[in-house]
C-alpha cells in the first residue's frame, strides 16, 4: 500500500490551534444566528452559578446570628431561610432552565457544522482529478468523511462554546470571589493559574498522541476496506489467516496509540482532583484562621468550601472540552489536507472557455502527446495522430502499451505532460468538462451499477424522459434483458450491481451512453464480458449507434476490428503502425505476428 503525502503519519502538526479554527469560522458564520443566543446565554448561567455558594453561605450566616445581607435585616429566621431557599431555588431552576436551552443550540449547531462540513468534502472528494485517487487508499478517504468529520462537530459544540462558557464562569466566580473576601479569592487564583499551565501541557502532548490515532485508525479502515472489497481473492486463495493477522497487528498499534491518548486525558483529570483537594484545604485553613481571629464568619468560610469546587469544576469540565477540541483540531488538519489537495483538471476561465458547435463535433487531433503516471516514467511518447469526423479508428497493441491511458487524456482524466489534445480544433483544456464528456461517450469493459433503480443506473442524475431511456435501452438492444427483470425499469439493483451478472451489468453501459447520443464513441474492451451470442447481438446494435459517430475502439481480439476504417498499433507508448487490415497485414510488423498468434491460438 502507498503512502502519500496526504496521508503520510506526522510526529506533530504543523498547523497552530488558532489557524485550525480559523478554517471554520465560515461554517461558524452560516449559523451566526444560534450561535449568538448561545453566546447571550453565557452571562446569566455563569452569574447564577456563582450566586448559589453566596446564598448558601448567607443562609448559614444567617442561622448562626451573623452579619448577613440588608435584605434579611428584620426578618424571622423561618421567614429568612424561606427567602434564602427560595431564591436557591430559582437560580437553580434559571440555571437548569438556560442550560438546557444553551445545550440543544450548541448540539444544532454542531450537527449543521458537520452536515455544511461533510457535504463541502464530498464535493472537493468528487471534483479531485484520478491521479489523487490512484495514489489515495479509499478507506483513509473514508476516515475522512465519517469519524473525521464527527470529531470535527465537536470542535462547536462540546469544544469552543464550552470552553467559551466555562471561561466566562470562572471568569464570573472570580469577580464575585474577590467582592466577598479579597485574601481566599487571591489563594484560589494563584493556585488556578500553575493548574491551568499543567493542564494545557497535557493537551498538547493528547494533540499529538491523538493526532497519531487517527493516522492509525485511517490505516485500520484502509485495511478493513482493502479486504471487504476483495474478499473473493481471500477466500479462493485461503488468506484468511495472513490477513487477519495483518489487520491483528494494524489493530494492535491503533490501540498503542489509543492508549497514549487515554494517558494524558487521565493525567489531566487525576492533576485536577488533586489540585481540587488541595484548594479546599487551603480554604479551610486560611479560612479557619480568618474565623478564629474574629475577622471572618463561618458562613463566609463555607461559601469559599464551595466557592473551590466550583471554581474547578469548570476548569475539569474546560480539561474535558479541551480533549473533544483537540481531536477536533486533529480532525480539522486532516480534513484541511483534503480541503487544500490541488484540484488539478479544472474548467477554463470564463473568458477563455470555448464551446463545440452543434452539429460539428467529431475530429480528434494528438498534437505531440506524452504523458506518465509518474513525473518521470512516461507511458506515451510523442503521439501525433488525427481522426477524422465519422472515421471507426481501433487502437491495439500489446498489454502495457498505452491504449486506455489515451482514452483518459482524451476524457480528460488526466493531463497530459507535453502536448495538446484537441476535438474539431479546440484544445479539450479549453472546453468545460461537463460538455467534453456530453461529446465523448465512454464505455469501459468493467460496468459500474449503483444503487437504485435500472432507469437511474441508465440516466445516471440527468433529467431524461422515460421514453427517452427506453428508447436508448432498444436502440442498444438491452431493452430485452431489462424486461426481463422482476420490475422491469423499476428493478432495484444492490450496491455494485451484486444481482446482476457481468454482462449485465456492461449491457446497462450501452443504453447509458446511447441515452445522451454523444458524437464521439469509445469502447475500451466493451464487449469482454459479453458470451458470443450476447456480443453479437449487441454488435449489431453497435453498428447503428456508431454510424455517423466518431469511433474509438480498444480490442484485444483482433477479428472484432477488420472492418474499421483505421487501426493505430501502440508500443511502449509510441505510434508504431498505422493503416487498415489488409494494409497492416501486408507490412508484417507488430500487427501482423499479434494476429498471426491469435489465429494460432484459436
Amino acid at each position: 500500500m502507498t503512502v502519500t503525502p496526504l496521508d503520510r503519519p506526522k510526529a506533530r502538526p504543523k498547523t497552530n490551534d488558532w489557524r485550525l479554527f480559523l478554517r471554520l469560522v465560515p461554517y461558524a458564520k452560516r449559523n451566526q444566528n444560534l450561535l449568538w443566543i448561545v453566546l447571550a446565554l453565557l452571562a446569566p448561567l455563569a452569574l447564577a452559578g456563582s450566586i448559589q455558594p453566596v446564598l448558601v453561605g448567607q443562609t448559614i450566616s444567617f442561622i448562626r446570628g451573623e452579619p448577613t445581607y440588608f435584605f434579611l435585616e428584620g426578618l424571622t429566621l423561618s421567614q429568612g431561610i424561606t427567602l434564602l431557599v427560595g431564591l436557591l431555588f430559582l437560580t437553580m431552576v434559571v440555571r437548569a432552565t438556560l442550560d438546557g436551552i444553551q445545550g440543544f443550540l450548541v448540539q444544532k449547531v454542531g450537527q449543521r457544522m458537520t452536515m455544511q462540513i461533510r457535504n463541502d468534502l464530498f464535493k472537493r472528494v468528487t471534483s479531485l482529478s484520478s491521479s489523487f485517487f490512484d495514489r489515495t487508499p479509499v478507506g483513509r478517504l473514508i476516515t475522512r468523511l465519517t469519524s473525521d468529520v464527527d470529531a470535527l462537530g465537536d470542535v462547536f459544540s462540546t469544544g469552543a462554546i464550552g470552553i467559551v462558557s466555562d471561561l466566562a464562569t470562572i471568569l464570573v466566580l472570580i469577580l464575585v470571589m474577590f467582592t466577598v473576601q479579597w485574601e481566599l479569592a487571591l489563594m484560589l487564583l494563584l493556585m488556578l493559574i500553575p493548574t491551568a499551565a499543567i493542564v494545557i501541557y497535557f493537551q498538547q502532548q493528547f494533540r499529538k498522541a491523538n493526532y497519531r490515532a487517527r493516522e492509525e485508525l485511517s490505516r485500520l479502515n484502509s485495511n478493513f476496506q482493502e479486504n471487504i472489497v476483495g474478499i473473493n481473492i481471500v477466500q479462493l486463495f485461503r488468506r484468511e489467516r495472513y490477513n487477519a493477522e495483518a489487520f491483528r497487528s494494524i489493530n494492535q498499534d491503533y490501540i498503542t496509540a489509543v492508549d497514549r491518548t487515554i494517558f494524558h486525558d487521565s493525567a489531566v483529570s487525576a492533576t485536577l482532583e488533586w489540585v481540587s483537594l488541595v484548594a479546599i484545604a487551603g480554604v479551610l485553613w486560611l479560612g479557619g484562621v480568618r474565623v478564629l481571629e474574629g475577622e471572618m464568619n463561618f458562613g463566609l468560610l463555607a461559601s469559599f468550601v464551595l466557592f473551590a469546587q466550583r471554581l474547578f469544576d469548570p476548569l475539569r469540565q474546560f480539561a474535558e472540552k479541551f480533549t473533544s477540541l483537540q481531536s477536533g483540531f486533529t480532525a480539522v488538519e486532516r480534513i484541511s489536507d483534503l480541503l487544500d489537495e490541488p484540484i488539478d483538471i479544472q474548467d477554463p476561465a470564463g473568458i477563455d472557455t470555448r464551446s463545440i458547435e452543434p452539429g460539428h463535433s467529431g475530429e480528434i487531433r494528438f498534437e505531440t502527446v506524452s504523458f506518465g503516471y509518474k513525473p518521470d516514467e512516461y507511458v506515451l511518447h510523442n503521439l501525433n495522430f488525427t481522426i477524422h469526423r465519422g472515421e471507426k479508428v481501433a487502437i491495439v497493441g500489446p498489454t502495457g502499451a498505452g491504449k486506455s491511458s489515451m482514452i483518459r487524456l482524451l476524457c480528460r482524466l488526466y493531463e497530459p505532460q507535453q502536448g495538446r489534445i484537441l476535438i474539431d480544433g479546440i484544445d479539450v483544456r479549453d472546453l468545460r468538462q461537463a460538455e467534453l464528456r456530453q461529446h465523448v461517450g465512454v464505455i469501459l469493459q468493467d460496468g459500474f451499477v449503483f444503487a437504485g433503480d435500472v432507469k437511474s443506473n441508465i440516466a445516471l442524475g440527468e433529467e431524461y424522459e422515460f421514453e427517452r431511456i427506453k428508447a436508448a435501452a432498444e436502440q442498444t438492444n438491452v431493452s430485452q434483458f431489462i424486461e426481463q427483470l422482476p420490475d422491469g425499469y423499476n428493478t432495484q439493483l444492490r450496491e455494485r450491481g451484486t444481482n446482476l451478472s457481468g454482462g449485465q451489468k456492461q449491457l446497462l453501459a450501452f443504453a447509458r451512453v446511447a441515452v445522451r447520443d454523444p458524437k464521439i464513441m469509445v469502447l475500451d474492451e466493451a464487449t469482454a464480458n459479453l458470451d458470443v451470442k450476447t456480443e453479437a447481438w449487441i454488435q449489431e446494435a453497435l453498428d447503428r449507434l456508431l454510424e455517423k459517430r466518431t469511433a474509438i475502439i480498444i480490442a484485444h481480439r483482433l477479428s472484432t476490428i477488420r472492418n474499421v476504417d483505421r487501426i493505430l498499433v501502440l508500443k511502449r507508448g509510441e505510434l508504431v503502425e498505422s493503416g487498415s487490415h489488409e494494409e497492416l497485414l501486408q507490412q508484417n510488423g507488430l500487427y501482423a505476428s499479434l494476429y498471426k498468434l491469435q489465429l494460432l491460438e484459436s
